[in-house]
């Protein structure tokens, strides 16, 4: 059974990530190279339902945000992986369970989180953590908003190449907002590029906020009179 759909522009990358999984799970993955490639190829099987996708985060024919949305909405319960362009040294924050791997690819993480994935409820929710997210895009420069939901939360961050300039929650809004959502952990996320922020609050740099906010978690989360002398 097909548990695996692999996008990769790259054939020789794509088919060693195709090997690697079959090799080290038994799992059998299709490897399709653009957004359009893939749509064909689900459409002519129907009887398809992949498990997980394997993406590039962005290339010529594909931007993986938004190829994860259209197939999220496909196959319930889809868990996406994605592959960025920037090297893992770049990433300055190490966040646990992530589904973000850069290169080079640690084989034995995206083997466990595969392992993981497929053993999780077929209708299992995509969750990725606040970190996870607004790195990967910070990294990428991207431009747009990233609206981010946990339950009844709501929020919205704002990106100007690269940079996180404003963020909005239900409460809060700038560092607070930003504060606030990183408190969630793990959410749903939506990627829109042509949305961006009527005002740009927020001017520290992007690895400096996250750290700040990660901070302001941890501050948080001490007993109240620690808080106190930590404030």
């Amino acid at each position: 059974m097909t548990q695996l759909l692999i996008v990769h522009r790259d054939p020789e990358i794509g088919r060693d990530l195709v090997q690697l999984v079959k090799d080290y799970t038994g799992y059998e993955s299709v490897l399709t190279r653009t957004e359009s490639e893939t749509l064909v190829w689900l459409r002519r099987q129907p009887n398809l339902r992949p498990r997980i996708l394997l993406t590039q985060l962005q290339t010529p024919g594909l931007d993986g945000f938004i190829l994860g949305a259209l197939l999220g909405e496909m196959f319930s319960g889809l868990q996406t992986l994605f592959l960025p362009a920037y090297p893992a040294s770049a990433q300055r924050i190490e966040v646990a369970g992530s589904k973000v791997f850069p290169e080079p690819i640690d084989g034995e993480r995206l083997i466990s989180t595969i392992e993981r994935s497929v053993r999780m409820f077929s209708d299992a929710p995509d969750l990725f953590h606040v970190l996870d997210i607004l790195q990967m895009c910070c990294l990428s420069k991207r431009s747009g908003a990233v609206q981010m939901v946990s339950g009844s939360n709501v929020g919205t961050a704002y990106l100007r190449d690269g940079q996180i300039v404003h963020a909005e929650t239900a409460t809060e809004c700038g560092d607070g907002a930003l504060f606030e959502m990183v408190s969630w952990g793990e959410i749903e996320f939506a990627y829109d590029r042509s949305v961006h922020a009527g005002v740009e609050p927020i001017k520290k740099a992007w690895n400096a906020l996250l750290i700040d906010a990660l901070e302001e978690e941890r501050r948080r989360a001490l007993p109240a009179w620690r808080q106190q002398q930590t404030a």
